[in-house]
């Protein structure tokens, strides 16, 4: 173990529901080409948690949704490497504004409703972690890839 302080990178995920769905995104860059995961990314600096999950929702899909309406519903600490640490907040929205569209065509292939009881199967590990956990109820805190 090292002595110095973490310096993770501060994920946010969005759990769009529409009853028992949820919207997924099929990723189009390099990490992860292919596979599927809820929209998602980086908080930016002086950024709260729930401003910045609100933002990448609006960036992929141009949904509109309250930041005051997100309910954390997962926390996931993934070692993606040796050297990189993530920490993602999860969230779940259910009251929001607009119709989802891939609004990242060069990041994103496809936006898809998935039912929560038929999954994609290919789904990245990391969000996998924290989708399963909030579906499953097994506690709001997840460990992935130690």
């Amino acid at each position: 173990m090292n002595p110095q302080p973490a310096q993770p990178v501060i994920d946010t995920h969005v759990l769009l529901r529409d009853g028992d769905k949820l919207l997924f995104s099929q990723r189009g860059g390099p990490y992860g080409y292919g596979r599927w995961h809820m929209p998602s990314g980086k908080l930016d600096q002086g950024e709260t948690i729930s401003a910045g999950a609100a933002r990448e929702l609006r960036e992929e899909t141009g949904v509109e949704v309250d930041p005051a309406r997100l309910r954390l519903v997962q926390v996931v600490h993934h070692r993606q490497s040796g050297t990189v640490e993530r920490i993602g907040f999860f969230f779940e929205a259910v009251d929001w504004v607009g119709e989802p569209v891939n609004k990242e065509p060069a990041k994103c292939l496809e936006l898809r409703w998935f039912s929560v009881h038929e999954l994609p199967e290919d789904i990245i590990e990391y969000p996998k972690e924290g989708l399963l956990g909030y579906l499953d109820g097994s506690g709001v805190l997840g460990e992935c890839g130690w």
